[in-house]
């Protein structure tokens, strides 16, 4: 799927009763006015990725049980990034219908614990003068891969390319894995990578990122810095929600992990996951394997090793690891010792680390 996280494209499925018009929003998307007589399924349709807002090739797959088995549809569920589930919101069967049958259906062949993500599409809102959302909120809480809910009308263009964009969305920037709708807060998983990040960036260790290091930090995700002002405002709004949230006109650990519930909150998923993929970490939120084990091109008969001339930012990262590797022992002696690790072995490492940052640090001065 897309480069944001290493998808060359995005294939999304529509599925759902006949007559609910999920092929009628297929030709409203495509033709931009809507179609009285439409055939019982749609060809695949192919966007490119110049006309899409998150610049990802996108490919739109129609089923219809008239015209294909259930072996067809089960071969397109497995063949998908997302699920759009299409209902008719003058339907009350259609509704009850995502979860007696489609959502369970989808878990069958996707697995009860699938990262799948479903989008859930009311059409034919131009039929009545209410909402749907007062039925499928409920079906929302029970099953945790529905991302989100679109209510539109291939009639009169309603929503149709917020519903497709959606979709795409809940591919590149999906929101089970940053955010935990039970618990209303950022799952484990990410606030341990977004602390991992917090830490790196906080140069000077004090455990807040002063001005100079929320621009290094806005820059490397986003590749500009923030405006004074901008800056100000940001911390004005932690401080009015988080007591211990700005200190020493710095943004503290908890301040930075209120942002970016806050942003999840409002729908801007894609700025955490800008700074998690820059971070190096994949759509499970754990750091790829090429971070683990770097590619490193030596030709045969050589070797690779590290130079002792080091770039300052090699020697700033470097330094930032190898504090949080001191402070590891530091903390978590007395596990260590408990699992066998002798004291004089993690004594001769603390010492080794603490020499090697000061000679890093000195290099940094002198360079």
């Amino acid at each position: 799927m897309g480069r944001l996280n290493g998808k060359k494209d995005v294939r999304i499925l529509l599925v759902g009763d006949p007559g609910v018009g999920k092929t009628s929003l297929i030709f409203s998307l495509v033709s931009e006015e809507f179609s009285e007589e439409v055939p019982p399924k749609a060809e695949e349709i192919t966007i490119p990725p110049d006309v899409t807002p998150e610049k990802v090739t996108t490919q739109i797959v129609d089923f219809s049980a008239q015209e294909q088995s259930d072996e067809n549809l089960f071969q397109e569920i497995r063949k998908s990034n997302v699920i759009c589930i299409v209902y008719a919101v003058d339907d009350d069967d259609s509704i009850e219908k995502i979860s007696s049958y489609w959502l369970p259906l989808i878990r069958d062949q996707l697995g009860e614990d699938h990262t799948i993500p479903i989008v859930l599409v009311g059409n034919k809102v131009d039929l009545v003068e209410y909402s749907s959302l007062e039925l499928i909120l409920p079906i929302m809480n029970q099953f945790s891969e529905i991302e989100t809910c679109v209510e539109c009308s291939a009639k009169t263009l309603k929503n149709i390319s917020e519903l497709f964009y959606y979709a795409q969305k809940a591919v590149l920037h999906p929101t089970s894995p940053l955010y935990s709708s039970d618990d209303r807060d950022l799952t484990d998983k990410c606030k341990k990578a977004l602390t991992r990040i917090f830490k790196l960036c906080d140069e000077d260790n004090d455990g807040v990122l002063n001005d100079s290091e929320l621009n290094r930090f806005q820059k490397q995700c986003f590749n500009s810095p923030l405006q004074s002002q901008a800056l100000e405002e940001v911390k004005n709004i932690v401080k009015r929600n988080v007591p211990d949230g700005v200190f020493d006109s710095g943004i503290t650990l908890s301040g930075f992990l209120f942002l970016h519930r806050l942003f999840i909150l409002r729908g801007r998923h894609e700025t955490t996951w800008t700074v998690l993929r820059k971070f190096g970490y994949n759509d499970r939120v754990e750091l790829d394997e090429e971070y683990h084990r770097p590619f490193l091109n030596a030709p045969t008969g050589c070797s690779n090793e590290l130079s002792p001339v080091l770039t300052r930012p090699n020697r700033n990262w470097l330094s930032q690891h190898l504090r949080l590797w001191q402070n590891a022992f530091t903390t978590g002696t007395p596990a260590l010792v408990k699992a066998g690790v002798g004291i004089a072995t993690l004594a001769i490492v603390s010492i080794f680390i603490v020499r090697f940052v000061k000679s890093i640090n000195s290099q940094s001065s002198g360079k």
